[in-house]
């Protein structure tokens, strides 16, 4: 990779941020496609004046990342109605005209990575499917399958943001006694329940594995997980987390590049660097 100063800028921001594998995956396809373009981590100890600098130094776009989703919204110009609707963004696009101060526009490209994982795999329109877990990542896979057709149920740890949940996504609350007992084409773990260095943890019993026909973890620390490992041996098709970390990615760079995004490289890139221990 040469830098100079014809160099577009791209990034992601976070806290924390240093093990993010977006760099890794963005610079691999833009030195595939022979984009002159860097994807570097941010770490800004004051979002406000993060955006500012993003701006005048002039990104060309931007993740976002964990803990600053909704709160870099306040700051936007314009967010995309979908994004809106989901209530978090992951996508910055900056636009500029003349003499003018750079626009920053708002996205989200989570819930984009999470149906494309699983349309690879089964029908969306007219599945039902439990996500696990309620937080961020939930309500962009949630918003996601409902926009695609799906029914959704979900089930939390804390039965009140669960519920809240499940009304904004017209779906239905799964309780705890009631979980045993539900069945489902889809399963999403959205936790990080099962995440290194707790590799043996699970967020459902496995004996209720083989009431889904497909299970995917957005975990990819370790890349099988043991609910994957788990549903896998009772004959569910299963879905690793870099699927979505890579589809969510993909949908970011033909935003900022107008370019179709090179799959295989990205996915080849991620894989690479989890296998070397470049992992979060």
């Amino acid at each position: 990779m040469k830098i100079n100063g014809k160099t577009r800028l791209f990034g992601i921001i976070g806290d924390p941020v240093d093990h993010s594998l977006s760099p890794i995956m963005h610079n691999a396809a833009f030195e595939h496609l022979g984009i002159n373009g860097v994807y570097i981590p941010m770490q800004p100890d004051n979002l406000t004046e993060g955006v500012r600098g993003l701006r005048s130094l002039g990104f060309v776009g931007v993740s976002v990342t964990v803990p600053f989703k909704v709160a870099v919204m306040e700051l936007l110009d314009e967010i995309d109605p979908v994004a809106l609707k989901i209530g978090a963004v992951n996508t910055l696009i900056f636009s500029r005209k003349e003499a003018a101060t750079p626009m920053c526009r708002g996205v989200n490209t989570d819930w984009v990575g999470s149906n494309r994982a699983l349309a690879e795999v089964i029908r969306l329109s007219g599945s039902t499917a439990l996500i696990l877990g309620a937080g961020g990542a939930a309500r962009a896979v949630g918003f996601g399958l409902v926009e695609a057709g799906a029914q959704v149920l979900v089930w939390n740890r804390s039965p009140e943001k669960g519920q809240t949940l499940a009304a904004q996504l017209d779906g239905t609350f799964v309780s705890a006694d009631i979980l045993p007992s539900v069945r489902a084409d889809i399963l999403v773990n959205t936790t990080s329940v099962g995440m290194a260095p707790h590799e043996q943890e699970m967020p459902i019993s496995p004996e209720l594995l083989a009431r889904f026909s497909v299970v995917m973890d957005i975990v990819y620390v370790p890349l099988e997980t043991r609910l994957l490992r788990e549903a896998r041996a009772r004959g569910c098709q299963t879905i690793d987390g870099l699927q979505m970390l890579l589809y969510q990615g993909a949908e970011q760079f033909t935003l900022w590049t107008g370019q179709k995004a090179p799959h295989a490289v990205m996915r080849q890139a991620l894989i690479k660097a989890l296998t070397t221990k470049r992992t979060i």
